[in-house]
């Protein structure tokens, strides 16, 4: 959301919705142009429309009805309130990112509870609320759940704070509810009691999924819930659910598109085997396919007869072997999105290359992140036998322990629309295992050929070079995360000099400075946000940049018994809020 104009009334009454009089030098009435602006979706390029001229602007505000903020410290829920009137759909999110590695304090803010008490008073009328890295009480779910009537659809992404009885509150009170999607979320509280909740009449449910919550669930509450809900076409169980209970659900559920099983570690009688083998061949519709937690080579196969239709296979849980993984794929052809772990290993991703050819989306992650000395997994083999057989791939999460600069050069020649290149190499600091040098020449070659990247993650040796290549060549990048690499400032200055359209940095264990830091002075309020972490930033550097950026958040999370000139972990964000309120003692505003 960009923030209110620095000039002029934006009040209701000068606000368009008179519906009568144009505005001087405007080609069209108001009413014209808030007909034409309802068409738009996009929430990036509604931002843009507002800022072409006033009468837009209001035009905008008026039309509006889905809101979407990226940072829920960018602005207030009061400037909101006052600028929009009739937004029937929020999505808000909160912490940095780097909260899901755990360097950012649980404690760290970020909690909507002040939102929902504004929105209760100026949008009786919501229906979606979509968090991401928020903290939301069981107080603020039973706000929510008794201050919106006509609410439907809640999302909880990598969120915090609440129990089942939270929960309970949503089921008991919001009787329009189409959409609960809780998905790893961190929760130790919640277990399937608030399944129970939902009243006897309840029907309109459309989309559920409880996969990351780990507790029990009571599978009759269950089944009575989706057996009642006949509109039903998403639902992702946890893994209490067994097998023969998931074909059971699967016989009330035949509208399904998206699917999240429960366990495979059961013992079948022949009689289940084939009951659940049925229930999957009935499975029609289904495109989404995730869980199979302790899947093994001697149940996959109830999976075939659903396959054909799947664009999307999630074995991100599934530590399959390489020969059953490419059993599986060959049922597989339509497929347009992967995520698996590194068990599969290089012989799995060849059947990738060989059976997928429709592949737009790769994400291999590792078994066991922080076991860095360990050589098994996936190489740069696997990745070329994928990108010679997936010539649509355009975005690829790849998580490694070695890799070569001449394969990511043959990758991104085989493979040149990429869009978001994401690569860890998990060794920290490794070269070109072959040649021994710096994996700079493989980005080069990244930024270079892949001319529409968005979004790039580099890792390995690197040197200042690399920093040079993206600030040269990547002109549409609007995301970067940088780990373990650089020689010095002058890498992170080829980069806040060289890449126009960036929007979020990050960077840690980097050898960057005041003088890199300050580099980006000019552009990171026009930024979303940057991270830096166990760098070379000093307080000073961080006081002066505060200093000089008045629309500049700049916030330093200290450590106990740390230096206290050092800046071990900063984050600048633009607000037109102002400083938070709500920081706890770590953190230090300046």
């Amino acid at each position: 959301m960009d923030p209110e104009p620095k000039k002029g009334d934006d009040s209701p009454s000068n606000s368009g919705n008179s519906h009568g009089p144009v505005h001087p030098q405007s080609p069209f009435p108001d009413e014209v142009l808030e007909k034409v602006l309802s068409f738009v979706d996009s929430h990036k390029d509604r931002s843009s429309i507002s800022l072409v001229r006033k009468d837009w602007y209001n035009a905008e505000r008026w039309t509006r009805s889905k809101l979407f903020i990226g940072n829920c410290y960018a602005v207030s829920p009061e400037i909101v309130a006052r600028r929009f009137r009739r937004i029937k759909s929020v999505t808000l999110k909160g912490k940095p990112r780097f909260s899901d590695f755990n360097l950012v304090p649980l404690d760290w803010g970020a909690n909507v509870y002040p939102w929902l008490v504004m929105f209760a008073k100026v949008y009786p009328f919501l229906e979606e609320l979509r968090l991401k890295r928020m903290t939301i009480t069981d107080d603020g779910l039973e706000l929510l759940a008794k201050s919106f009537p006509s609410f439907k659809a809640l999302s909880l992404s990598s969120c915090d704070g609440f129990t089942e009885n939270g929960l309970k509150a949503i089921a008991s009170h919001c009787r329009n509810l189409t959409e609960i999607n809780i998905q790893d979320s961190i929760t130790e509280d919640v277990g399937g009691g608030w399944l129970s909740c939902f009243p006897e009449n309840f029907s309109s449910l459309e989309i559920l999924n409880f996969s990351s919550l780990n507790g029990d669930v009571n599978f009759d509450d269950l089944e009575r819930l989706v057996s009642r809900c006949k509109l039903m076409r998403v639902l992702k169980v946890n893994e209490s659910i067994t097998l023969d209970e998931l074909q059971r659900l699967l016989v009330h559920a035949p509208r399904l598109t998206e699917l999240g099983t429960g366990s495979f570690l059961q013992e079948l009688t022949p009689r289940q085997y084939e009951d659940i083998e049925t229930a999957f061949c009935n499975c029609r519709n289904l495109q989404v396919l995730s869980g199979l937690w302790e899947a093994t080579s001697v149940y996959l196969p109830l999976l075939y007869g659903a396959c054909a239709s799947l664009t999307f296979l999630n074995l991100r849980v599934a530590p399959l072997q390489s020969g059953e993984f490419a059993k599986f794929l060959a049922h597989c052809p339509n497929l347009r999105c992967l995520w698996v772990i590194d068990t599969v290993e290089d012989k799995g991703l060849e059947a990738v290359g060989l059976s997928c050819p429709l592949l737009e989306e790769l994400r291999v992650y590792p078994a066991d992140p922080d076991d860095r000395d360990h050589h098994d997994g996936v190489t740069e083999l696997g990745f070329l036998a994928v990108s010679r057989g997936c010539p649509k791939l355009h975005y690829v999460l790849y998580f490694c322990r070695r890799m070569t600069n001449a394969a990511v050069v043959t990758i991104v020649q085989n493979c040149p629309n990429f869009t978001h290149f994401r690569l860890c190499i998990m060794t920290l600091g490794q070269p070109d295992y072959l040649t021994n040098e710096p994996m700079d020449e493989a980005f080069g070659a990244v930024v270079k050929t892949c001319t529409k990247i968005k979004r790039l993650s580099v890792s390995g040796l690197l040197t200042d070079r690399t920093f040079e290549y993206i600030g040269k060549y990547a002109k549409d990048l609007e995301m970067l995360a940088v780990a373990f690499a650089g020689s010095s400032d002058w890498g992170m200055q080829c980069i806040m000099e060289g890449c126009p359209k960036l929007r979020k940095l990050e960077i840690r264990d980097c050898p960057f400075g005041d003088a890199a830091l300050l580099s980006g002075r000019e552009k990171y309020e026009m930024m979303r946000s940057l991270w830096m972490s166990a760098c070379s930033v000093t307080m000073k550097g961080c006081r002066l940049l505060a200093r000089e950026s008045p629309r500049l958040n700049v916030e330093v999370i200290r450590e106990e018994g740390g230096d206290e000139n050092q800046a071990i972990k900063v984050y600048a964000y633009r607000s037109v809020a102002g400083p938070r309120k709500d920081a706890p003692p770590l953190v230090l505003t300046l």
